[in-house]
């Protein structure tokens, strides 16, 4: 799973999903999905590391090994709902202040409560960190070298490693056309916490695999072979949570 960090943790599609008039009330009404799914992460952000800093270290110092900070947050599935609804709310209720239309003031309403509920159930569960957390890797940088892979499209994209072995989330896809040579591939600039990276690449998106047999070191390039591996694993979403960091839901006083 990707960090909250990592960016806004559901997407387009993800709401669509969760709303079937979404597409065309964005439309009819000229509201920027993208940009509200970005304005609903930077709340969730403020208000998780606020949730965060209000935390009594003390109590938790058997088990935690430092203080909670956002950057290790991992995305569990009442986080990124929350995200998503809160998303909604934000669309609906651009769409009523242009139209003043009772249905979209339903709807905004409708998702106000859903966010507060999901919100509610993250702070029960506690939130998932990472003990040693790795961002996602920005899009990999990809060249033309000397080489004979076969000529084609090739799909590549990338994930740092930590010193276990932990991967964090996959880059953005990168493409590359070869015409009688190969392609190196490179990630940078390097987190605090990555040793290593990895390297998925496929004929299309959806059937890239892992292509090195043990992490690549960090400021080294990957130059392709001359075939594909396909019997590596498929690129992941990043990591699981170590621990459960529990939320407090009133500032702590003394």
């Amino acid at each position: 799973m990707a960090l909250i960090t990592d960016g806004p943790p559901s997407n387009i599609e993800f709401l669509a999903g969760l709303d079937s008039q979404l597409h065309n009330v964005a439309s009819t009404e000229a509201i920027d999905v993208r940009r509200k799914l970005e304005l609903a992460h930077e709340e969730i952000g403020l208000d998780l590391d606020a949730l965060l800093k209000r935390t009594d270290f003390a109590e938790h110092l058997m088990w935690v090994a430092a203080k909670p900070r956002l950057k290790a947050v991992v995305v569990t599935t009442a986080l990124k709902l929350w995200h998503a609804y809160r998303t909604l709310e934000l669309v609906y209720s651009d769409a009523y202040n242009s139209q003043l239309n009772d249905r979209y003031q339903g709807k905004r309403d409708q998702f106000h409560q859903m966010a507060i509920s999901y919100r509610e159930r993250l702070i029960d569960a506690g939130a998932g960190m990472a003990s040693i957390p790795v961002p996602r890797a920005m899009t990999p940088a990809l060249a033309t070298v000397a080489g004979s892979l076969p000529d084609n499209i090739y799909y590549v994209t990338a994930a740092w490693v930590n010193r276990v072995s932990e991967e964090g989330a996959s880059a953005t896809t990168a493409a590359i056309t070869t015409s009688s040579s190969s392609f190196s591939a490179q990630i940078a600039p390097a987190p605090a916490n990555a040793v290593g990276w990895n390297v998925y690449v496929g004929l299309d998106p959806d059937s890239m695999t892992l292509q090195n047999s043990s992490p690549l070191e960090v400021g080294v390039a990957w130059v392709q072979p001359v075939w594909i591996s396909a019997t590596g694993r498929k690129p992941g979403y990043g990591q699981a949570p170590n621990y459960v960091q529990p939320l407090p839901r009133l500032i702590q006083r003394g």
